[in-house]
């Protein structure tokens, strides 16, 4: 039998090559010669970079850029087997993550770091660059990212601005003179599993800022830069961003790599799984393993387990999902192509407990999966 295995991280637990690892110990402990595929998955957010590097053979690129604060980080992306696609995780260089509670600030974070990632992919040749926005620490619409690439936004005095959303009004020219002309040239995908807008209750500042460290008073302003922000860019630029979808995610960054590079937004579960030609394997594949930290209601809104599910049920393929958790809504799932669904907890523990031993128990589920498909096989002989 001819298994695949393709989940997604368990967040603050184990990546998704880690959970793949787990699943495949448990099969071969109770069936020595399944022939086990590990496809590791993701949607845009953390694990892109791996995912499509693991599937392309491709290699990952470290270098030192700039934070949210504008202090030095090492980073990283990564680069498809061919050479020819760089594929860039947002939050390695202006994520979330890297600024403790007491120093997030909106007004001030900046996502310069992901243009020097976006601008040394370009220097090595790339043709194609994905971006996986996911986890940012800023609001700034992407004007960081572009200042890192040569955009200059300039003030009444023909002076750049400060680095964050709070100084987007402040704006008063763009200068798209210095971008790198190999820019043009270049295929740009924003992968992205959100659909918010830019501005207003369900755009960028009122939906992400809190998290982020804004108050309400700081998120009505940051809101109001973007709205600025956006009539700027139509009137000189061309572009209209206000109502492109994704273009409010990472706090605004997915407009702004539509309005400054040219890019286009797309779901990063369809992005990734293209890149890896996921239904090729699934098509060939007697049985389809996925999962995810959480599984519930939600997960059938563009994350990788009902993605992965969507590709199977078209051709009939089973489709097992292990879960550190079960939440409200998961039963629905079973009308969506899924056939089993399992949390691999084997007793009464708290999550951080079941955080900590999370490839253990994913081995033990995916024994006890083995062994419950014997008793199937066995009972199917008699009837």
């Amino acid at each position: 039998m001819k298994i695949l295995i393709c989940p997604d991280k368990f967040k603050e637990s184990l990546t998704a090559e880690k959970v793949a690892e787990s699943i495949k110990i448990g099969i071969l402990k109770d069936w020595k010669h399944a022939e086990c595929t590990i496809m590791p998955m993701a949607d845009g957010g953390e694990g892109t970079v791996s995912a499509i590097v693991a599937a392309t053979k491709g290699k990952t690129e470290k270098l030192t850029v700039h934070d949210p604060l504008m202090r030095p980080v090492d980073a990283f992306y990564g680069i498809s087997g061919d050479g020819k696609t760089a594929v860039i995780e947002m939050a390695a260089a202006s994520g979330l993550a890297l600024v403790k509670p007491e120093e997030r600030n909106p007004m001030i974070t900046t996502s310069y770091g992901t243009g020097e990632l976006i601008q040394n992919a370009i220097d090595k040749g790339c043709e194609s660059i994905i971006i996986g926005i996911g986890g940012s620490a800023t609001v700034d619409g992407g004007v960081g990212m572009a200042q890192a690439m040569r955009i200059r936004f300039l003030d009444e005095n023909g002076h750049e601005i400060k680095p964050g959303g709070g100084n987007l009004r402040s704006v008063k020219h763009i200068d798209m003179s210095g971008i790198d002309k190999r820019i043009a040239k270049c295929k740009i995908t924003v992968a992205c599993d959100v659909t918010n807008v830019l501005t207003g209750r369900e755009g960028a500042a009122y939906v992400f800022g809190p998290q982020k460290g804004a108050t309400q008073e700081q998120v009505k302003v940051l809101d109001d830069s973007l709205v600025y922000l956006s009539n700027l860019i139509r009137r000189q630029i061309n572009i209209d961003i206000s109502s492109v979808s994704g273009g409010g995610a990472a706090g605004g960054m997915g407009a702004g790599i539509v309005a400054f590079l040219g890019g286009e937004i797309k779901k990063g579960f369809e992005v990734i799984s293209e890149i890896v030609k996921l239904e090729e394997y699934i098509k060939s594949s007697d049985l389809i393993i996925t999962g995810e930290g959480k599984i519930d209601g939600q997960t059938a809104y563009g994350k990788t387990p009902a993605g992965i599910a969507g590709i199977a049920i078209k051709y009939n393929k089973p489709v097992i999902a292990f879960a550190g958790a079960l939440g409200a809504g998961y039963e629905k799932l079973y009308e969506n192509g899924f056939s089993a669904i399992i949390p691999i907890a084997d007793r009464p523990m708290s999550l951080e407990e079941s955080m900590k031993v999370t490839g253990v128990l994913l081995e033990e589920a995916a024994s006890r999966m083995i062994k419950v498909m014997g008793i199937g096989r066995k009972i199917k002989n008699y009837l």
